[in-house]
């Protein structure tokens, strides 16, 4: 049985483009978006619950996102854990309703965020390089236990190196455009 596997090096180069998408879909920019909410988690019932479980995130307004408390009693926490996320947002409350302003970024956090951005698109990409010296490391072992030959090994290679190539492209692509958004707001 081959070491090496096309499918699960795409599948895995795949996984991190993934995790670097949800990864910018949180970073905020002037708009706004319910992926916003999504590292919030709140303090219900004795445990800790994402947002989402206890609330329904809606973007009613292009600047403004609303969180329908499903239980009168959780209010309170949600309004709570909203303001300590961190994501200079100003909770208002009305009744079961929360309503999220989204203020307008400075200069200063634009650049924060957009570096943020690419710090989150190397960390992808240090993934992806870990799973292409994995594919590589398992194409030695195929050549070594003579499962294919030195031409077939070069070739695969070759295969994993533009693999990793096109999937640095998506990451490289996925950020710049987060960038984009983020400093033209």
């Amino acid at each position: 049985m081959p070491a090496y596997d096309k499918s699960d090096l795409q599948r895995r180069m795949q996984g991190a483009v993934e995790a670097l998408k949800h990864d910018l879909g949180g970073l905020r920019t002037g708009r706004a978006s319910t992926s916003l909410l999504d590292p919030v988690t709140v303090e219900v019932y004795g445990a800790n619950m994402p947002l989402n479980q206890v609330a329904t995130v809606s973007t009613p307004e292009p600047r403004l996102l609303s969180v329908q408390v499903w239980d009168r009693s959780n209010v309170g926490p949600v309004e709570k854990a909203i303001r300590s996320a961190g994501l200079g947002l100003n909770p208002m409350t009305d009744g079961q309703n929360i309503r999220l302003p989204i203020p307008d970024l400075t200069e200063e956090r634009r650049k924060e965020l957009a570096k943020l951005a690419g710090q989150y698109a190397e960390k992808a990409k240090i993934a992806v390089r870990n799973v292409r010296r994995d594919g590589m490391d398992a194409l030695k072992q195929d050549e070594k236990k003579h499962e294919i030959s030195e031409d077939e090994r070069k070739k695969l290679e070759t295969e994993v190196q533009k693999l990793t190539d096109d999937t640095i492209k998506d990451i490289d692509a996925a950020a710049a455009a987060k960038e984009k958004e983020i400093l033209s707001q």
